[in-house]
């Protein structure tokens, strides 16, 4: 068995958007894990905001929950950049779902 095939966890969740069978649409976002939990991720990303009034670009953060699915839960940790899809509402504050991992916390590419 390869380090890769450990790494592997059987993924039996229904809300995996590559093994299971939950339907991605409309928006995508990058952002940096801020915190995890065992089904959940939150992210953070800034944004600019045209201020008419003042002629003047505001930055403002948003903060989004993302669906983590356990195939992922091993691969993806704290201050990572990760990629999130717009999917069906799964509950009260989870509209996203994690599809890949960009960068890990160094900032090396993967």
């Amino acid at each position: 068995m390869t380090k890769e095939e450990e790494n592997i966890i059987e993924c039996n969740d229904k809300m995996c958007p590559t093994h299971g069978k939950i339907s991605l649409r409309g928006r995508k976002f990058n952002g940096f894990v801020i915190k995890k939990f065992p089904k959940r991720v939150v992210i953070e990303f800034e944004r600019t905001l045209y201020v008419k009034k003042y002629e003047r670009y505001s930055a403002r953060k948003t903060k989004l929950h993302a669906r983590l699915p356990t195939c992922m839960f091993n691969e993806i940790n704290l201050r990572d950049y990760i990629e999130i899809m717009e999917c069906r509402p799964i509950s009260k504050i989870i509209h996203f779902i994690v599809t890949k991992k960009i960068a890990s916390e160094g900032g090396k590419k993967e």
